[in-house]
């Protein structure tokens, strides 16, 4: 599923978005996170540790710790950064998961777009 703009409800465009991914320890998700960075696709990533996951991975249960990272950029660098977070990542299937910024503080966003 590509898009450029997600649509809200109201029909507006959304022009930002947050993008959570799970990476299996601290220095892959920092890893991941100076790469998006410094590659100008993310305007920023906070790296959160000691995420505590329960899943199913191939018929079975399973409990790991694990580094979240919240990344901020333009909808229209999403597909990119996908596409680059599963390059960087040692994850079969990376976690990677895009919500809509529907509001925020102006000059937030016109940050997001001036470094990205």
């Amino acid at each position: 599923m590509e898009m450029d703009l997600l649509e809200c409800g109201d029909g507006e465009d959304i022009s930002y978005v947050v993008i959570l991914v799970t990476a299996g320890n601290h220095e892959e998700a920092m890893k991941i996170a100076r790469s998006l960075v410094e590659e100008e696709r993310v305007a920023c990533v906070n790296v959160i540790d000691g995420v505590a996951s329960v899943f199913r991975w191939k018929g079975k249960l399973e409990e790991q710790s694990e580094s979240l990272l919240i990344i901020k950029t333009r909808t229209v660098r999403l597909q990119d950064v996908i596409q680059r977070v599963k390059a960087l990542h040692s994850y079969d299937v990376p976690e990677i998961i895009a919500l809509p910024i529907i509001d925020g503080n102006p000059a937030y966003l016109q940050w997001i777009d001036e470094v990205t």
